[in-house]
C-alpha cells in the first residue's frame, strides 16, 4: 500500500489526473442538481474550460432541450458557485442502448385468490408452481 501512495505522491502527472477527476466528479454532481430530472439520465457534464461548460447529450432531442433551457441552467449553475458564461452541447450517442426498467406488476387480491384456488385444484406440476408464485405477487 505504501508503494501506491508513494506513486501518487511523487508523480505530478497522476496528481494532476486525480485532481481533474475530482473536478469532473464535482461538476457532474452540480450538473445533476441543476438539470431537470427527466433529462438527468441522458446528459453528462463534460468539463469546464474558459468559463464554458461542455455537456454531452445522448441524442439530438435532449441536446435541443438543453439549448432551450441554457439561460436558466446558466443562472442556476452560477447560483451553485460555478463560474460559467456559456454552455456547449455535444451529442454523444451511447454505444450500449439503455434498458428501460420493467414496471413491477401487482395482482389484485381477488385475482390472486382465483389463481391460488386454480393452483390448488391442479396436480403437482410446473404449472401449479408457476401459478402459486404468480398468486404471491399482490
Amino acid at each position: 500500500m505504501r508503494r501506491l501512495r508513494a506513486l501518487f505522491k511523487d508523480n505530478t502527472e497522476l496528481q494532476t489526473l486525480v485532481s481533474h477527476v475530482g473536478d469532473l466528479t464535482a461538476l457532474q454532481t452540480i450538473w445533476g442538481g441543476v438539470v431537470p430530472q427527466p433529462l438527468r439520465e441522458f446528459t453528462r457534464a463534460g468539463g469546464l474550460k474558459h468559463r464554458r461548460i461542455t455537456v454531452f447529450a445522448d441524442n439530438g432531442a435532449v441536446a435541443a432541450k438543453i439549448k432551450l433551457l441554457a439561460p436558466t441552467l446558466l443562472k442556476n449553475l452560477q447560483i451553485k458557485g460555478v463560474e460559467v458564461t456559456s454552455i456547449r452541447v455535444e451529442v454523444q450517442v451511447q454505444s450500449v442502448a439503455r434498458r428501460t426498467p420493467k414496471p413491477k406488476l401487482h395482482l389484485s387480491r381477488q385475482a390472486a385468490g382465483s389463481l391460488s384456488k386454480l393452483a390448488e385444484s391442479l396436480p403437482e406440476s410446473p404449472l401449479r408452481s408457476a401459478l402459486e408464485r404468480l398468486a404471491q405477487k399482490t
